[in-house]
């Protein structure tokens, strides 16, 4: 029956591994190994605690720091058009410049003919950008826990 050839199913494998030592050995070593060395990764690159920030009233913004101040944004998609908009229009009683451009060329491209007040946003999604200004990159601020 069913127990017969699970008996005799086991003692094969038992007798399989007594004779192969050296492969059972490696299947038992290489995953604790490779832990080890995860661990000693981990180890090696702490997590990063990062202090609470007080909430403090940071003022009024000075509005005429932005007097013909230019914002381009790639690629125009409709949610990046509405973002824009809010940046522009709600926040800022004058409105801030803005202007779409079809690919991050073009707005490397203008960003070169353009003055110090131009900032580029290249939207990657719906939830993630960069800041190109005339001669850096910033990355959007995402908290992460480690690499």
């Amino acid at each position: 029956g069913v127990w017969r050839q699970t008996r005799a199913l086991l003692f094969k494998n038992c007798l399989i591994k007594c004779r192969t030592k050296k492969s059972s050995v490696q299947e038992v070593l290489f995953p604790l190994f490779f832990l080890f060395w995860l661990i000693l990764m981990s180890m090696m690159h702490p997590h990063r605690k990062y202090d609470e920030v007080a909430n403090t009233d940071l003022g009024l913004l000075d509005t005429s720091v932005l007097v013909n101040f230019v914002i381009g944004y790639t690629p125009p998609t409709p949610m990046a058009r509405e973002i824009m908009k809010k940046v522009a229009f709600d926040n800022f009683e004058d409105g801030l410049i803005t202007e779409e451009y079809l690919s991050e060329e073009e707005l490397e491209e203008a960003s070169l003919l353009k003055p110090s007040n131009f900032v580029g946003v290249v939207f990657k999604d719906s939830m993630s950008y960069q800041l190109r200004f005339h001669d850096s990159i910033a990355m959007s601020s995402i908290y992460m826990e480690s690499r």
